[in-house]
């Protein structure tokens, strides 16, 4: 049965056990997690933060961004979360999911460059323990 609408459920920790049609929100830790929407059963879950999947909710529901690609699943499904409706966005063939994927950590680099600088080992980590502590 596939889904077509989750209701956003904020969490500590996440469930052992997914209930279809809910999103899981673990804010504290940056992560969500949901059933598969395609109704395989499959728990997908995608990390919250700046180089990867951003989180809105209103009063429509929650909305999940860039969209879910299932590539490492069986059913491959590939759909957004908007509004707490899921749109499907149709299979993609390898090609399109490796530059997809090539994309996403040239856009993490550009992230990690720009809010560090290109700095090397030492540099980079003190860098990061500063940013931490403040």
């Amino acid at each position: 049965m596939k889904i077509q609408h989750l209701a956003l459920e904020r969490v500590e920790f996440m469930p052992k056990v997914l209930i279809p049609g809910v999103l899981y929100v673990a804010e504290q830790y940056g992560a969500a997690a949901h059933l598969c929407a395609c109704g395989c059963g499959r728990k997908i879950r995608t990390p919250l933060g700046p180089t990867s999947w951003s989180l809105v909710e209103d009063t429509n529901g929650p909305s999940l961004w860039p969209s879910v690609g299932n590539w490492q699943q069986e059913c491959k499904s590939h759909y957004i979360i908007e509004d707490g409706n899921v749109v499907e966005c149709g299979r993609w063939t390898d090609g399109e999911i490796q530059s997809g994927r090539m994309r996403e950590q040239a856009s993490a680099k550009q992230y990690f460059e720009q809010k560090y600088g290109r700095k090397r080992g030492l540099e980079r980590f003190w860098a990061w323990l500063q940013n931490f502590w403040h």
